[in-house]
């Protein structure tokens, strides 16, 4: 695997149990990487980790439970991870939410702070956690779940945009601060995927449309696409990469 070899290095992954994350974890560990799979509930984590152990033909994978928007779910979850596999070198921050869709001039208020908390602060946390083990190894990388909607405007998602959009300025900022320690902090963001979150998106026939005439490569995105950007990031191929936002959107959003 040459420069894409991730063994024993160990990976947490938030929002894992399904869809992109899912995938993610996939990726990290055919390519050798121990991976903790995170979500809200452990059932669907414990076939996610099967999943990936059938997939892999090792076991490779741990399912955690974990909460993102409480402090002390996230640091058992570093906690556990560290006990039973060892300290980590590697994270992806994929877990988001989108409570509300409706214009930002007139979201709740509870609705805009779980946004910012779970999409934002979460990560932040997440990443001060894991922080000490690699700066003691002076290497490390994470990544975070952004999305193309923090370069645009939206009437209807505006708040999940600004979110993404702060989100990308964390990323930088914490590229900024943990680069003279060797600690590389990148942002991936993906375009309209097809997964269940993003269902009301596209499962109708006006997107199926907009892929066909507007997407340059003519489909819309599946979970899957974000595995090899994801092998990338962590791996040394992406050894001088810090503090990028990489666009995964089969060329929908290079014109805005």
């Amino acid at each position: 695997m040459g420069m894409f070899d991730l063994s024993g290095r160990v990976a947490i992954l938030t929002g894992a149990s399904k869809g992109m994350g899912l995938e993610m974890a996939r990726g990290l560990a055919m390519h050798g990487a121990q991976v903790v799979v995170s979500a809200r509930k452990q059932a669907p984590l414990e076939q996610a980790a099967q999943d990936i152990n059938r997939a892999v033909g090792r076991d490779c994978a741990v399912p955690i439970a974990c909460n993102i928007g409480r402090k002390d779910e996230l640091q058992a979850l570093v906690e556990q991870t560290r006990a039973q596999i060892g300290p980590v070198d590697i994270v992806v921050g994929n877990a988001g939410v989108n409570p509300y869709y409706g214009p930002t001039s007139q979201i709740p208020d509870d609705a805009y702070e779980k946004t910012m908390a779970a999409n934002v602060q979460s990560n932040l946390w997440l990443a001060q956690m894991v922080v000490p083990n690699m700066i003691a190894k002076g290497a490390g990388s994470m990544m975070f779940t952004s999305s193309v909607g923090a370069f645009k405007p939206s009437v209807m998602l505006g708040t999940y945009g600004m979110s993404k959009l702060a989100l990308i300025a964390l990323v930088r900022n914490l590229a900024a601060e943990f680069g003279p320690s060797g600690v590389r902090v990148n942002a991936i963001c993906p375009g309209l995927i097809r997964t269940d979150f993003a269902r009301e998106l596209w499962d109708n026939p006006e997107a199926a449309e907009r892929a066909r005439n507007d997407i340059p490569l003519r489909r819309l995105g599946e979970a899957d696409d974000l595995a090899g950007v994801a092998v990338f990031l962590a791996s040394d191929a992406s050894k001088y990469m810090t503090g990028q936002a990489l666009t995964v959107c089969g060329g929908s959003n290079m014109w805005t």
